[in-house]
């Protein structure tokens, strides 16, 4: 036989998994084009027989919004540090929801997908990679929104409330891919659970929507403090993210170094040992899902 024909150059050699910190990142960037694709499609198909189509983008959060300022804001009379109401909530909403988007369909892709897995091959990360990427679209419309309430809220303002935009917008990247990337590894750490114990499935959106309440969405961090209990919202890793992302586009909030800090070591490890869980399940788990 020709030795040319024998040492033959490939595109991509597959091979097992060596060990739990081989991720092969080089294969997630060779298949980014799948990457886009999937980000279409979890677009295309959920949107595909609504009647209002990419509009619930948003009425969810104008929905929520209303009725918290409702409750919370009226009814209960819960201090929004000197912000207007709405715009106090749409707030903590849009950063809220895109982190919980992340974690909640994160959390069922082994389940949601164990067909494809068990046929062909491809970077089984790069299933959770593209329901962060678009959600990041969502994201950037509820965004959008609540950019037209701050211009609203400039020309009309409410007597005794204020906001202005800080240099901590320039932080606003960093918050995103905390955002994100903490989604992300609570969603990977519960997929790969899930493979064993499916009970995990229906408690994990009862779960996100319980955690909310223990993070500043609809309370500022000083009401937590001055109630008595925000020594326990502060150890809540999302607390400094949603507090930085007020205080970058409405200037309130208790933002600093060391809550941002906190979050970012949060999330550096949780992501890490959310990447470890799932490169060990997917090994095996078409055997037990």
């Amino acid at each position: 036989m020709d030795n040319s024909s024998q040492s033959q150059n490939w595109d991509l050699v597959i091979k097992g998994h060596s060990s739990l910190f081989d991720v092969k990142f080089k294969d997630l960037w060779h298949y980014r084009d799948l990457l886009f694709l999937f980000v279409k499609r979890d677009f295309v198909s959920f949107y595909k027989q609504t009647i209002l189509g990419p509009l619930w983008f948003f009425i969810q959060p104008i929905f929520t919004t209303i009725v918290f300022t409702f409750v919370f804001g009226n009814l209960a009379g819960i201090s929004t540090d000197g912000l207007p109401q709405y715009l106090f909530y749409l707030s903590g909403i849009t950063a809220w929801n895109y982190f919980s988007d992340c974690l909640t369909k994160t959390s069922t892709v082994f389940r949601d997908n164990a067909n494809i897995f068990g046929k062909v091959y491809f970077p089984r990360l790069i299933m959770p990679l593209s329901i962060v990427v678009s959600n990041l679209v969502r994201f950037g419309v509820q965004l959008l929104l609540m950019v037209c309430t701050m211009v609203y809220f400039y020309f009309f303002p409410i007597p005794g409330t204020s906001f202005e935009i800080t240099a901590g917008l320039l932080l606003f990247p960093v918050l995103v891919m905390l955002m994100a990337f903490l989604g992300l590894g609570f969603g990977l750490i519960i997929t790969a659970m899930t493979t064993k114990y499916r009970d995990l499935t229906f408690l994990v959106t009862f779960g996100v929507q319980l955690l909310m309440y223990g993070t500043t969405v609809i309370y500022p961090l000083s009401y937590a403090e001055e109630k008595g209990y925000g020594w326990i919202v502060d150890k809540n890793p999302m607390t400094g993210i949603i507090e930085g992302f007020r205080y970058a586009f409405l200037g309130k909030g208790e933002f600093t170094l060391w809550s941002i800090g906190y979050s970012a070591i949060f999330t550096v490890i949780i992501l890490f040992l959310g990447i470890i869980i799932f490169n060990k399940t997917e090994k095996n788990f078409v055997d037990t899902i």
